[in-house]
């Protein structure tokens, strides 16, 4: 798995880190890759035609090598990592992705949607799994639920749009990983 930030623009957290934890234990490789944007020092990121074309190299450069990252690859991120992670899911040739508090839309403006991005591994052949907090401003499960077919579905848990309560949440990751083989 490669897992990400959102737009936060770090690494760590009590999600994230609870996620890698519990992959680990399972026994998959976990890469938690800042993004560049982040590693330039820039406070928020960039568009996503400039975002998704710096994370594809980095993908790429784990997935290659004597090092590399085994298979099947799963994209994850929280948030803004998500949104980049549904986006390049079908270029990296990705076996799933791992939508951590998937941003819908910003609060309070549902009409602004993001559904394209959420939907496009699902249009690629590639199943997708939300965890989402029931009380996520950025959307509710319900809402990513109404936007999602096919592969796609969604788990909801307690928690806003970061995740505190991580049982469930690791719980739910595993699950979807392990559907996916290893």
């Amino acid at each position: 798995m490669v897992l990400t930030h959102g737009a936060g623009g770090r690494l760590g957290g009590v999600d994230l880190d609870a996620v890698a934890q519990g992959l680990v234990d399972a026994g998959w490789a976990v890469a938690s890759v800042q993004q560049a944007w982040g590693v330039a020092g820039r406070r928020m990121p960039p568009r996503p035609v400039p975002q998704d074309e710096a994370w594809l190299p980095v993908v790429l450069a784990l997935r290659s090598g004597r090092t590399r990252l085994p298979g099947p690859l799963v994209l994850s991120g929280k948030s803004n990592g998500a949104r980049v992670s549904c986006r390049t899911a079908a270029a990296l040739a990705a076996d799933g992705v791992l939508c951590l508090s998937f941003p819908l839309h910003p609060p309070g403006r549902p009409e602004v949607s993001r559904a394209d991005e959420l939907r496009l591994p699902g249009i690629a052949g590639i199943p997708v799994h939300v965890v989402q907090g029931e009380r996520d401003p950025f959307g509710t499960p319900g809402e990513v639920r109404a936007e999602l077919d096919g592969p796609a579905y969604v788990t909801a848990v307690d928690g806003d749009h970061t995740i505190r309560v991580t049982g469930p949440l690791v719980a739910a990751a595993r699950a979807f990983v392990d559907s996916l083989g290893q």
